[in-house]
């Protein structure tokens, strides 16, 4: 009897609070083993290539308890055009992130206010984000050819020009007083076409959710609109314009389909993405591929590790 009491005693009920954490544990599982299987497992892989000399002739011999070494890094960042394609990417990456947060901010305050068919142009403006990007780069193509594109024939015919320009080939233009390859500053306005709708989608929803006494209030002690936006609304939109910022610049840092179905990297226009791809299918490397790719995933840690230093703890 006693041992049947001892045993009934070590077989408490389950607590309300380990039910709750059981049915935790399994709903939260097919979520855990999908990233386990999606991004843990193929992220160490690849950190294991890039540590071994793996080329394609060799992969299936490639393992965890290969020869690891630092070959791959010093053979990456001393081949010629690693820094200038590095620079190119930063370039091309504050570029297009700038200026597809500064189009989303204009198209969003431009359609604020009520007015007729206002559903129909919001809608419109999210065309070049949603429609499929080998559509729009064909038709980006076509757009800036020299031979017949409508954007030469329009610049010879209201601008004067006397040749027509080579948008995504070899040449120079002058930005800012700098001397920038021309397919890059097409590659860059690209970006920000084709990405300031997702800035407009998040400016947007936060516009729309701003007091508007603050502005009533301005308004009658006789501010004008550029002071009624900088004094009233752009601070308010201050959190929502830098986790903009950190998502396209990620998101930007990272693209290769942009780039590589414009120009295919040249003219310019190499970004360390493009870099990653050509090692992998044109020299077979997987080890120096897998290497590249690494080191463009440490800046971004380290832009991220910067961001989550000084700006995140001020906006908590």
């Amino acid at each position: 009897m006693t041992g049947a009491t001892g045993g009934r005693a070590a077989r408490r009920p389950r607590t309300l609070r380990r039910q709750e954490a059981r049915a935790g544990l399994a709903l939260i599982s097919p979520t855990l083993v999908i990233t386990l299987v999606v991004v843990v497992v193929p992220l160490a892989w690849s950190i294991m290539l890039a540590f071994q000399s793996a080329r394609l002739i060799n992969i299936r011999y490639t393992g965890i308890f290969g020869h690891y070494t630092l070959d791959n890094f010093a053979y990456v960042v001393s081949e010629p055009g690693f820094w200038a394609s590095l620079i190119t990417t930063l370039v091309y990456t504050v570029a297009g992130t700038f200026l597809s947060i500064g189009l989303g901010l204009v198209a969003a305050l431009a359609l604020r206010g009520p007015f007729r068919g206002r559903s129909l142009v919001r809608a419109s403006m999210l065309l070049p984000y949603v429609a499929p990007v080998v559509a729009v780069t064909y038709v980006w193509e076509v757009m800036l050819s020299p031979q017949y594109g409508i954007a030469n024939a329009l610049g010879a015919r209201l601008l004067g020009w006397r040749e027509p320009i080579a948008f995504l080939t070899d040449g120079d233009a002058t930005f800012l007083g700098v001397h920038v390859p021309l397919a890059l500053l097409t590659v860059i306005a690209f970006e920000a076409w084709r990405y300031f709708p997702f800035a407009f989608l998040f400016i947007l929803a936060r516009l729309q959710a701003l007091p508007r006494d603050l502005e009533e209030a301005a308004l009658v002690d006789g501010a004008t609109p550029s002071q009624r936006f900088r004094s009233v609304v752009l601070p308010q939109l201050g959190r929502v314009i830098a986790l903009l910022a950190v998502l396209r610049f990620v998101f930007t840092f990272n693209k290769f389909d942009d780039v590589y179905l414009l120009t295919g990297g040249g003219a310019g226009t190499e970004v360390v993405s493009v870099r990653v791809y050509d090692l992998l299918t044109a020299r077979d490397d997987i080890g120096a591929a897998a290497a590249q790719a690494l080191v463009l995933a440490v800046v971004l840690v380290v832009f991220l590790a910067i961001y989550l230093r000084f700006f995140a703890r001020e906006e908590t």
